[in-house]
């Protein structure tokens, strides 16, 4: 943090332990409880709980609002509030809306919002450019906390969760053995990589759209980057978000086998902390979902590797993603159902989703070689996926629809597909679908982050990301100027949403006291931070309760008991762990389907409250958009990375008729080189094998400008030629 934002948060931290509000709270005062950037639409929203589980604690709010300094209490804005839809009571939340809007004040301090009639405020925010980087870093500081295979270090974790080396005994990630066979002859180390979720298990399939939120999130955005999240790669001069994902993409190579196939789970027991479960560990075996996840992934953050300067890991990224598609191109119906056998979750997509990854990989796999293959498959079967079949973008498939809009962007594109994914895609956000644009223009949700009703299933947190990313693919791949300002405004409605505008005033990131959230999560389902845990299991009871910086499923309104309950569950002990009146998160409103607890079966709190690395990742996505890089301490630039040397010498001759030669600055042991023409189309592709130059017969192109590409293991160059 540079010292000007230091002083800032040590005398925020000070005025927040020795200053209390200047009038008493109230959790029917909601706003963004880290904040507001200057220039962001700030609307406090005021709530009469008419339904749901605090139907008895009404509110009638006052006509007269104020926003005030939090220290001086000097009033800086005053307005009415503005009842939503007329004073309509609104279905999802139970609740009697107002809104107080006041956007027109931009200038940076410590507010609260203050309720003249009632005399109650709301919980203090801020103002300032810098307002969302925090919860930023804590968001992607998940992600360490859920590495398996090595020790959480203090000076890294801090002593609350600090822990062993977790999973690396007998027949454990460092000795993984065949879910169906535990002879030593089937061991493998398959160490590393994250815990997927509440549990400890390692899915490649359900690493896909994590690992796509994460890279996307880095090269969208690249300047909110630092080196400095406090993980054990922090200062190494490459972005503390690459490091965290090559964390996983390191497990992901040694779940590749020779023949590239990849493996699609590890998994076993559980304990608490991670480094006392000492239950035997399998694998599952190769299938073309798992290899058709790998070779996405690694083709995408392939270049990202080469431009952070570790040349090696790129080429291996790309050399294996190439392998894992072509096996599972030779593979087509390989699957294993792991229900019952290995893990808690069912990782084996649908037809559909094995075709989505296939996609993907085609896509990503295109932008690294330029090969005509990969273009011609996705040429041909564009038009398979959801979004063109349907004209209808929605946020279950938002891994699906990035990959369409990224190809749509490429440089190899075929012009006439990619106009008609993006018209598509910017038709469905702005007019052909009342969920995405026009719902933020009729402020259909009277908490100003709309979801249909049906969308409302487990994890809707990460469904409430993928939403706003939607809106701010829009301005990501300029679809439509005129409405640039709305789809931002839009997204940061779902900004707010997570930060406390919701019907349960709850910030759904775990632990953020420490950063400015006076009602965050508490406790959520997790083998760690055990149910009855002294030490982990809630803020406030155990002694230090679960890190910051996890995001829970969210409001779940299909959530139900075990079906053993309430009499079946085995035995009179096992029957009474069953509350009948679980409320919230059942029986209520949707968006008031949700609680802060951590009770396993037969409560089955998993399906409210478990935290999911997919989860944390589309949140990232969605909040690195709203972080400033004025506030990056450590911004990784060019400067720091190491200097690409240039691979081509010369070319001659210059123009050239029938034969090219290529000199090489020096002698090369492997690489490709591929030829591109003027509009960026791939014409061909070569291995180079060794040597200090090449020589290609060019006769047979047509006269033209071309580009001339060159990878090696250390760096890539591109030089222009003319045939004649």
């Amino acid at each position: 943090m540079k010292p000007k934002f230091l002083l800032q948060f040590i005398v925020y931290l000070w005025i927040n332990s020795v200053c209390g509000s200047p009038a008493s709270s109230s959790q029917f005062i909601k706003i963004d409880q880290f904040g507001y950037r200057p220039t962001d639409e700030k609307v406090a929203v005021i709530s009469n709980p008419v339904s749901g589980y605090n139907d008895t604690l009404a509110f009638t709010p006052g006509t007269v609002y104020e926003l005030r300094e939090w220290i001086s209490d000097a009033i800086v804005y005053s307005g009415n509030s503005i009842a939503w839809n007329s004073g309509t009571i609104q279905s999802q939340s139970g609740d009697q809306i107002w809104w107080f809007d006041f956007s027109s004040h931009t200038t940076p301090g410590s507010y609260y919002v203050y309720d003249v009639a009632n005399d109650v405020a709301s919980y203090r925010f801020e103002i300032n450019e810098c307002v969302y980087n925090e919860s930023l870093k804590q968001a992607v500081r998940m992600f360490y906390y859920a590495r398996c295979g090595s020790a959480k270090l203090q000076q890294h974790s801090g002593v609350g969760w600090a822990d062993a080396s977790c999973h690396t005994g007998t027949e454990q990630d460092t000795d993984c053995r065949l879910y169906n066979n535990s002879s030593p002859s089937t061991s493998k180390d398959l160490s590393g990589g994250w815990h997927d979720a509440g549990d400890y298990n390692k899915y490649v399939n359900f690493s896909w759209g994590a690992l796509m939120d994460l890279l996307l999130a880095y090269e969208e955005n690249p300047a909110v980057w630092g080196d400095d999240f406090n993980i054990p790669e922090s200062g190494n001069g490459v972005p503390d978000i690459l490091d965290e994902i090559k964390y996983e993409l390191d497990w992901l190579l040694k779940m590749q086998q020779p023949d590239g196939s990849v493996l699609c789970i590890v998994g076993g027991g559980s304990a608490s902390p991670p480094s006392a479960d000492q239950n035997f560990r399998r694998y599952g075996p190769a299938t073309t979902a798992a290899s058709l996840t790998a070779a996405s992934v690694f083709a995408l953050a392939s270049p990202h590797f080469r431009n952070a300067g570790l040349f090696s890991y790129a080429s291996q990224l790309e050399t294996s993603a190439i392998a894992a598609f072509e096996w599972a191109d030779l593979n087509p119906g390989i699957v294993f159902y792991n229900t019952g056998i290995i893990g808690a979750g069912e990782q084996e997509p649908d037809s559909y989703g094995v075709a989505a990854r296939r996609f993907a990989a085609a896509v990503f796999l295109l932008q690294i070689t330029g090969m005509v293959d990969y273009l011609a498959y996705i040429d041909s079967y564009y038009q398979d996926m959801h979004l063109l079949q349907w004209s209808y973008a929605y946020p279950f498939e938002g891994n699906e629809q990035d990959a369409l809009l990224y190809y749509a962007n490429s440089l190899f594109a075929t012009s006439a597909v990619a106009n008609d994914i993006l018209n598509v895609y910017s038709s469905s956000l702005v007019s052909n679908n009342a969920d995405n644009l026009p719902a933020y223009l009729n402020n259909t949700d009277a908490y100003r982050a709309w979801l249909s009703d049906n969308n409302y299933t487990w994890n809707s947190n990460q469904t409430k990301s993928k939403q706003a990313n939607m809106f701010l693919n829009m301005n990501v791949y300029n679809l439509s100027s005129v409405n640039q300002s709305n789809f931002e405004k839009a997204a940061a409605g779902y900004v707010h949403y997570f930060h406390g505008v919701n019907p349960n005033s709850k910030t759904y990131l775990s632990n953020m006291s420490s950063f400015g959230a006076e009602n965050s999560v508490a406790q959520f389902y997790h083998s760690w931070f055990e149910n009855g845990s002294a030490l982990w299991d809630e803020v406030g009871v155990s002694t230090y309760g679960p890190p910051p910086g996890y995001i829970p499923g969210g409001p779940n309104p299909s959530y139900t008991l075990d079906g053993c309950c309430p009499g079946g569950c085995g035995s009179p002990a096992n029957n009474a762990l069953c509350t009948l009146n679980v409320s919230p998160p059942l029986n209520q409103p949707i968006q008031k389907s949700y609680k802060d607890f951590n009770d396993s079966w037969p409560l089955n709190s998993w399906t409210v409250t478990e935290a999911g690395i997919y989860t944390n990742a589309a949140y990232v996505k969605m909040i690195s958009k709203f972080a400033s890089p004025i506030c990056v301490t450590t911004n990784v630039t060019s400067s720091t990375l190491p200097v690409d040397v240039e691979i081509i010498k010369s070319i001659f001759p210059l123009p050239a008729k029938n034969k090219l030669t290529i000199l090489f600055n020096k002698f090369l042991s492997g690489g490709r080189l591929v030829l591109i023409d003027l509009s960026g189309r791939y014409v061909f592709g070569r291995a180079i094998d060794q040597g200090n130059s090449i020589s290609l017969d060019i006769s047979e192109l047509p006269s033209g400008i071309y580009f001339l590409k060159v990878n090696s293991d250390e760096n890539c160059s591109i030089k222009k030629i003319v045939k004649q």
